[in-house]
């Protein structure tokens, strides 16, 4: 299967508005008591199990090779959130939020320093608008952006979240993106459960499995399996940099669906942000060079 880039970038997009939904069954989960490494890590089983149940056969013929390429893949993604979760305990959600999203702002930049790739000069313009749309956001103008402890575990996440898209959209784009998606799901699911038994086997016992088990059903069969198989198959067909601002929409999507169900109230702050985020996707999404020469063709 070969995807167009508009099509790479259409799947994409399609992963941020399942992941900016699957803050609602999060959320849902959390509130009945499960934690945070719990959820990580049966979402994970689901997706490796599924993928195994799908796709057995190139499971089975999997080189040492790809193995290699997908265990770094899920290594990466594992230390990425369980970082970002433990921050979060530190921290503010909206400081978390914005400072995740540095991720955007760093993917050029590791882009040009392992691949001599030069970001083009819109990148700035986009980068440049979509931290501002962030900053908007998650309200930081009107309550300050002070760091805690937690802050630079989250920007250490950060990091690791921009690592993750150059390691997708390059290395990892080499080989069959059910092999990523099945190694992305084992290690999730071993790590989280691993750090689950370790640090949070003590509030097992306040669990409310009748109301979490849905939710992180939802979230191993449609987030993971759904949407991170969808962010593997676009990142083969697409650019980096585009990818993370794309991808970064997650948290507009997410503020939209928590607006619907009512976790929150429609603000200025989300109106403004939100737009602002957009713009900057269609800078990266359009070809303003092309543009213009169409334009001047017309013309004469």
């Amino acid at each position: 299967m070969k995807l167009t880039k508009n099509q790479a970038n259409f799947a994409l997009t399609l992963t941020a508005i399942i992941w900016g939904a699957g803050y609602i069954f999060s959320k849902q989960a959390t509130n009945a008591h499960m934690p945070a490494g719990l959820i990580n890590g049966i979402r994970g089983l689901i997706y490796a199990v599924l993928v195994g149940v799908f796709f057995p056969k190139i499971l089975r013929n999997m080189t040492k090779k790809e193995f290699k390429i997908g265990l770094i893949a899920g290594l990466i993604n594992l230390a990425a959130y369980q970082l970002q979760t433990v921050g979060l305990i530190y921290t503010t959600p909206g400081n978390n939020a914005f400072l995740t999203a540095i991720y955007v702002v760093l993917i050029p930049f590791i882009m040009w320093i392992v691949f001599h790739d030069a970001p083009a000069p819109k990148s700035y313009l986009a980068i440049t608008i979509c931290v501002l749309g962030m900053l908007i956001l998650t309200g930081v103008f009107q309550h300050g952006l002070t760091m805690h402890y937690g802050d630079l575990l989250v920007i250490a996440s950060a990091f690791l979240y921009a690592v993750q898209i150059v390691y997708f959209g390059s290395v990892a784009a080499t080989i069959n993106p059910w092999i990523v998606a099945f190694m992305l799901g084992a290690v999730q699911g071993i790590g989280g459960m691993l750090w689950s038994f370790a640090v949070e086997r003590g509030g097992y016992g306040a669990i409310n499995w009748h109301a979490a088990i849905a939710p992180v059903l939802i979230l191993g069969v449609v987030s993971s399996f759904g949407a991170q198989s969808l962010q593997l198959i676009g990142q083969k067909f697409t650019d980096p940099t585009p990818a993370g601002l794309i991808m970064m929409t997650e948290s507009v999507f997410g503020s939209l669906f928590s607006v619907l169900f009512g976790f929150e109230p429609f603000t200025t702050n989300l109106l403004f942000g939100g737009l602002l985020i957009l713009i900057a996707i269609l800078i990266m999404q359009l070809d303003f060079r092309k543009l213009f020469l169409q334009r001047h063709v017309k013309h004469d």
